[in-house]
């Protein structure tokens, strides 16, 4: 746990949480992201680009995430922000949120992503901000709230 993910701990939890927090990682040992859990923490599943590289014709994302993903659990939806909404980037589009389902790319690939499917470079139809989100194994999306977009267009 870094100083920043201390910080954000205790203002989120308050100290008596946070002391707890504490103890438990003092208990076990901090862990490795490869090491993480794939249940959301109390705060809910989050995920990040914190890197973004040219890989030939497509972006490499280097992702960070409070949760380990996999496929038939909790996992990433990565799309092209321009063409389609957080709303739209889920199973439940229609039925949760009266918005037509778009396109995005499930993926457990972590930390690192290579764009590819509905988020390759070529399916960008002039986009040039990626996003991702975390979904559940039914492939909607955790929290409409819980999203990042990043403008990638001096990689493109």
């Amino acid at each position: 746990m870094t100083s920043g993910d201390s910080a954000t701990c205790r203002a989120k939890l308050g100290c008596a949480a946070f002391g707890i927090v504490l103890l438990a990682l003092a208990g076990v040992g901090a862990k490795a992201q490869e090491d993480l859990p794939n249940a959301c923490p109390v705060d809910g599943c989050e995920v990040k680009i914190a890197a973004v590289d040219k890989v030939g014709d497509e972006l490499r994302l280097t992702l960070e995430a409070n949760f380990k993903p996999d496929m038939s659990k909790n996992h990433f939806h990565v799309w092209w922000g321009e063409l389609y909404t957080i709303e739209q980037v889920s199973n439940n589009a229609e039925p949760t949120y009266g918005v037509k389902q778009g396109d995005w790319h499930p993926t457990d690939e972590f930390p690192g992503y290579v764009t590819q499917s509905a988020a390759s470079v070529s399916a960008r139809n002039g986009a040039h901000t990626l996003c991702v989100c975390a979904a559940d194994r039914n492939h909607d999306i955790l929290d409409p709230k819980a999203y990042q977009c990043v403008d990638v267009g001096d990689h493109l």
